[in-house]
This record gives structure tokens, sequence and C-alpha cells, in this order.
């Protein structure tokens, strides 16, 4: 279903925000758009938004199912600009999730369990929020795919991921309560290419919308509480989002474009599409749901 803009939408279409979980896919470029589309239709969300350049069409079956959103999401702040009047629009309690193109949602066990009963899990925890990691994927041959992106033959890192404590500006600096800044990934290896602000491979992608509740520029809620990795009392789930978006960033833009010849090095390894593989490079946890 097309609508003329986001206003229009959230004018006439907000009814669907009430059928939960939604996703939010938000599109920069035309590269994988339907096979992010489908990936999140089968991991099982009830509504699905994308936003995208003007004219962005979609094959008929997949239009059917989709509310296709004009915005340009390369303007700045496009981010918070799009997903907010997004959560103050949906009822509150309703879980919502969000990625770009050529990003991929996994979470333990996704190929036998879908998102609904993740959620419904987590809800019982009494949790509001999911720490996510987005964990870069590349091709492995540049030359053969000079965009970086390759779902057949792709490649991520094993090792090279590690969390600093997260200082609070408004308690002298001092770390912040559950909460972790996370790195690793292209990220960190190809630092120099990536701004300060940007390294961090840490994202609260699945969240319950909430009366007042921001999403910021860095990531990051409004409310603390959904901005940490667990619960006081146990570990809780954590899920991953494997990413291109890095790799083809780093290839796209003329700074990096002559300097990225070649992602690989010794602790690149094939992705197997399996969430298995994500637990055991410590990617995601399932947690206390087995």
């Amino acid at each position: 279903m097309e609508h003329a803009s986001l206003e229009a939408f959230l004018k006439d279409g907000a009814e669907a925000l009430a059928k939960g979980p939604v996703a939010i896919i938000l599109i920069e470029d035309l590269v994988e758009v339907e096979s992010t589309i489908r990936h999140h239709l089968l991991a099982g969300f009830r509504t699905l938004l994308a936003l995208g350049p003007e004219g962005l069409t979609l094959p008929e079956d997949l239009a059917a199912k989709v509310h296709l959103i004009p915005f340009n999401m390369l303007a700045p702040g496009a981010l918070t600009a799009a997903l907010n009047p997004i959560i103050a629009a949906t009822p509150p309690a309703t879980w919502m999730y969000y990625c770009f193109n050529t990003e991929y949602l996994f979470f333990p066990f996704c190929e036998t369990r879908n998102v609904r009963e993740l959620l419904a899990f987590h809800t019982e925890e009494r949790r509001d929020a999911m720490l996510t990691y987005v964990v870069d994927l590349y091709a492995a041959d540049l030359e053969a795919r000079p965009n970086a992106v390759d779902l057949e033959d792709a490649m991520l890192d094993r090792a090279g991921y590690y969390a600093l404590a997260r200082p609070d500006p408004a308690n002298n600096g001092h770390p912040k309560e559950r909460q972790l800044d996370f790195f690793g990934g292209l990220r960190w290896r190809f630092e120099e290419h990536i701004p300060a602000a940007r390294r961090k491979i840490d994202r609260i992608a699945l969240f319950r919308a909430q009366k007042g509740l921001e999403l910021r520029p860095d990531h990051t809620f409004s409310i603390e509480e959904y901005n940490t990795y667990a619960c006081p009392w146990h570990h809780n789930l954590t899920a991953a989002i494997v990413s291109f978006r890095v790799a083809k960033a780093l290839r796209y833009n003329p700074g990096s474009r002559y300097d990225v010849t070649n992602f690989r090095w010794h602790n690149s390894v094939p992705f197997s599409w399996s969430s298995q593989q994500l637990m055991d490079l410590g990617l995601m946890e399932p947690g206390q749901w087995f």
C-alpha cells in the first residue's frame, strides 16, 4: 500500500500501527531492498513500513503487504525525523523494530521460532527493549562485488569485538548502570574512515512504544532503562542485525573508496546465515529462553 508522505500515513493509515510487532525499514538506496523486506516479513512482523526514496516500487506480492512511504533517508537528521513521529503515533506497549536496507535481523532459534514468540518471552521478563548488535557483513571478493554486498558469499569478523563502560555526563562521568558501548567489525578495523560518534555497534532495535519515548541520533532512547543490556537480576535475550551498511558506505564514500580494496583479514569467516553461528561467536545470547 502506497502513501503520499509520512504525514499522510500518520493521518490516514496509522491504525496499522496497532497491529504489532511493527517493523520499519529505512531505505537509503536501492541495494537489496526486496531481500531486506522479505527477510523481515518471514520473521513474523505483522506490520511493515518501508520508508524510502520517491519513485521506489516493490514487486506486486510485496506491495500488498508493505506500507510504502516516501522519505529522504539521506537528509540530515533523517533517522530521528522518521522514527519519532511513528513512535508517537503507535499505541503504547506495541513492539517496534527498525533497520536499514541490506540489514537482516537474527535472534536465537529464529530458524524455528518467529519474532512474536521472541517478544512474548521478553515481555514476560518485564523488558520493554532489547539490545541488538549490528554485525558487519562484507563481500568476500570486492572485484566481483564492488559495492561490498554479496548475500551468497558474505563474510563477517569472528573476533575483535569489545565493550567499554558508558559514562554518564550527569553523574561526573561515572559509568551508567547496565549500559555499555560496544565496538568491533569494520567500524573498528577502519575507524580512521568512521566518525567517532558512529563507531558503536550497539542498537536498541527492538522496543515498545511509550508515551514521550524518543529515539536519539546515537541509537539510544530518552528513557534510560531502554538502553540497558539486561535487567538487574539476570541476563536477558539479545539479538543481532547482520549488516552490509558499513561495508557499502566504505566503498561508496570518496574518502575511503580507494583505500579499501579488501575487507578480508585473518579473522574473517564465511557467514552461514544461521543464529547458531552468531551465538557461538558471542554476538547474541538466548538468556533464559531455551
